[in-house]
C-alpha cells in the first residue's frame, strides 16, 4: 500500500469518524475487543490485528494519535507523580521524594502514593469529560525513580530515594502498591519504575556513558530495587536509562531486557524508554548507524514505547528487513494490554476507579495527610523495617 493510498484512507476515516460518530461506535462495538467478558488477551490480540502496520508504529510513540476508525482515542504516555501529580494544574504536592525516604515509614509513603493517585484519576476522570488529552492528563506515570543515589553531581539525586538498596526498595514498593491500586481487574493508575539501569552520575556524560559494572555490584546495588519493585510491588511500567551498561546501550540491552527483566523476573508490562535514549543509540553510544537501526534493535530487545519521535522509521526498517512486524505485534500489545487495564476501552459505570470525582483533587484529606508527614506524624507508623 503506497503513501498516497495512505492518505485518503486516513482522510476518508476522519471524516466519516467526523460525520457519522454514531455509525462508527455501533461498529466498533460489535468487535470482541469491545467485550469486557472476554479476557484481556483476546481483546488485545483483537484490537491489533485489526490495526494496520502504519497504525501500530503510531500507538509507539508517546505521543499516539488517535486511530479514528477503531474508535482509540488519542493518548499521551507522559506523566510524572515523584510527589504530586506533577504538571496538570493544582495538586496536593507532597515532599520530594528524598525527603519521604527520610520518614523511613511505608506504610506512610503508601498512603501517600494513594493520595497521589486518587488525584491523578480526579483529573484524569475530568480531563475525559472535557475531551482534554493532551500531555500530563493521562494515567501512565514514570514515577519512581529508585536509581541509587551516590554520586552528588547527579542533579536528580532529590528523585531518588537515597543511596540504600533496602530502603529504595521497601520505600519503591510501597510507593508502587499505592499508586497501582488493589482492584483485582483494573489499575488505579500505572507505575513506571526508572531509570533501568545503573543511573546516576555527572548528567552531561549521560547519553554516551557505558557503566562498565561487576555482576556483584549490579545484583547487591543497582538492581535490588527494580526487582522488589517489579516481583513484590507488581509494577505495570519500566523506563529504560539513556546510559549502556556494560557495553550495550540500556534501551537496546539483551542482559538488562531479555535475560534480566522478561527472563528472570517475567515482567509482562510494558517498557518505554527514557526521552531521546532511542536516539542515543546510534548518535550518543554510537552503537548503530541510523535511526532506523536504532529504533528497530531497541524494539527487538525489549523497549515498547519510545518517548519521542525515533519509532516512526520502525517503517523503513521492516521494509530494510531490520525487523518483523510480528516483533512490532508484540511492542503493542504490550501497550495496548496497559490501557485495556486502566479500564480505557471499558464503561466508566465498570470501573471503580472512574467514578472518582474532581472534588477528590487538593481536597483536606490529601492536605491533612500532607501535614502529618510534615510532623512525622502519620497514623499506623512503622519507623522500625530497617532495624
Amino acid at each position: 500500500m503506497n503513501i498516497k493510498t495512505l492518505l485518503i484512507i486516513s482522510l476518508l476515516s476522519t471524516i466519516f469518524s467526523t460525520v457519522f460518530p454514531a455509525q462508527i461506535k455501533a461498529q466498533t462495538e460489535n468487535f470482541p475487543f469491545r467485550n469486557p467478558r472476554l479476557a484481556i488477551e483476546k481483546r488485545v490480540d483483537d484490537l491489533v490485528s485489526r490495526m494496520t502496520l502504519e497504525e501500530k508504529i503510531s500507538q509507539m510513540q508517546n505521543s499516539a494519535p488517535a486511530i479514528e476508525r477503531l474508535g482509540i482515542q488519542q493518548y499521551d504516555w507522559w506523566n510524572e507523580a515523584l510527589h504530586g501529580v506533577a504538571r496538570a494544574g493544582t495538586a496536593t504536592v507532597f515532599p520530594q521524594a528524598i525527603g519521604l525516604a527520610a520518614t523511613f515509614d511505608v506504610n506512610l509513603m503508601k498512603n501517600v502514593a494513594d493520595v497521589i493517585s486518587t488525584e491523578a484519576r480526579a483529573k484524569y476522570n475530568y480531563f475525559q469529560s472535557k475531551n482534554d488529552v493532551g500531555r500530563y492528563k493521562g494515567l501512565t506515570f514514570w514515577s519512581p525513580n529508585i536509581n541509587i543515589f551516590r554520586d552528588p553531581r547527579w542533579g536528580r539525586g532529590q528523585e531518588t530515594y537515597g543511596e540504600d538498596p533496602f530502603l529504595t526498595s521497601q520505600m519503591g514498593i510501597a510507593f508502587v502498591r499505592g499508586l497501582q491500586g488493589d482492584d483485582p481487574k483494573y489499575l488505579k493508575v500505572v507505575s513506571t519504575v526508572k531509570h533501568f539501569a545503573v543511573h546516576s552520575g555527572p548528567e552531561p556524560d549521560r547519553h554516551g556513558f557505558d557503566a562498565q559494572i561487576s555482576q556483584k555490584d549490579l545484583r547487591e546495588t543497582y538492581l535490588p530495587a527494580f526487582r522488589a519493585t517489579i516481583l513484590d510491588g507488581k509494577a505495570s511500567g519500566v523506563m529504560c536509562a539513556y546510559n549502556s551498561v556494560n557495553g550495550q546501550p540500556a534501551c537496546a540491552s539483551d542482559e538488562l531486557l531479555g535475560q534480566i527483566l522478561r527472563g528472570e523476573w517475567k515482567f509482562n508490562g510494558h517498557v518505554v524508554s527514557d526521552c531521546a535514549a532511542v536516539e542515543d543509540i546510534y548518535k550518543g553510544h554510537k552503537f548503530v548507524k541510523t535511526e532506523a537501526e536504532a529504533s528497530a534493535l531497541a524494539v527487538r530487545k525489549g523497549t515498547d514505547l519510545t518517548c519521542g519521535k525515533e519509532y516512526k522509521s520502525l517503517s523503513d526498517a521492516v521494509k530494510q528487513g531490520l525487523i518483523k512486524e510480528s516483533e512490532i505485534d508484540r511492542a503493542v500489545k504490550n501497550l495496548m494490554t496497559i490501557r485495556f487495564r486502566l479500564g480505557m476501552f471499558d464503561s466508566i459505570q465498570t470501573v471503580r476507579y472512574a467514578q472518582i470525582p474532581i472534588s477528590e483533587n487538593d481536597s483536606p484529606a490529601p492536605f491533612v495527610r500532607h501535614l502529618r508527614i510534615l510532623m512525622k506524624c502519620s497514623p499506623k507508623p512503622n519507623r522500625n523495617f530497617l532495624w
